[in-house]
């Protein structure tokens, strides 16, 4: 059966609840919008498989996860996508150049799919927004100062029902150098 997957960083626990705190203060101003109900992540790709591949992808998401190192996210403006509708939480210069990478790296790993790919590293608060909410929201939030440790990655699967995705698996960042395969001579 076919699914939607999506690969996403997550950021810690604290940094989840104060973008659920603003997504929930942006739903009580305009009513319901898309994302209001996802749990904030930076998206990495998205792709729909039949269900009996997703293990082979699991092992190569595991494998180029294995080689990152962690380091610290910092989260300091907010930025809009106009012709999209969507409103997000930014990464400062030095984040964006340590998660982009990453990104290149999982999407090149995983090209042999069609991917949906997100080539700029954000958070969104909301998406498909009108013109209307894209303002009231960047009137509602000026400032922003969230960091967190990005020390592994998630693969999570759409919930048809729900339209939510739910994660399935977690890869960690080990920091492990793959050796490179080096022709030896027997004499």
């Amino acid at each position: 059966m076919e699914k939607k997957y999506s690969v996403a960083i997550y950021p810690s626990q604290d940094a989840i609840d104060a973008v659920k705190t603003m997504k929930d203060y942006l739903k009580s101003k305009i009513e319901w919008y898309n994302s209001c109900n996802s749990t904030a992540h930076v998206t990495i790709c998205e792709f729909t498989i039949d269900d009996s591949q997703i293990e082979i992808y699991k092992q190569k998401l595991f494998k180029v996860s294995d080689t990152f190192t962690s380091f610290t996210v910092f989260l300091d403006h907010f930025g809009s996508y106009d012709n999209a509708g969507a409103f997000f939480i930014a990464p400062n210069e030095e984040s964006k150049n340590s998660l982009k990478p990453i990104m290149k790296k999982v999407q090149e790993t995983l090209k042999s799919l069609k991917l949906k790919k997100s080539e700029d590293p954000h958070m969104s608060i909301g998406r498909k927004l009108t013109p209307e909410n894209l303002k009231i929201a960047s009137q509602l939030f000026t400032t922003i100062d969230i960091d967190f440790l990005c020390k592994e990655m998630v693969l999570r699967e759409l919930d048809p029902i729900k339209k939510q995705f739910f994660v399935i698996d977690t890869f960690s960042f080990n920091g492990n150098t793959q050796p490179e395969f080096v022709q030896g001579s027997l004499f």
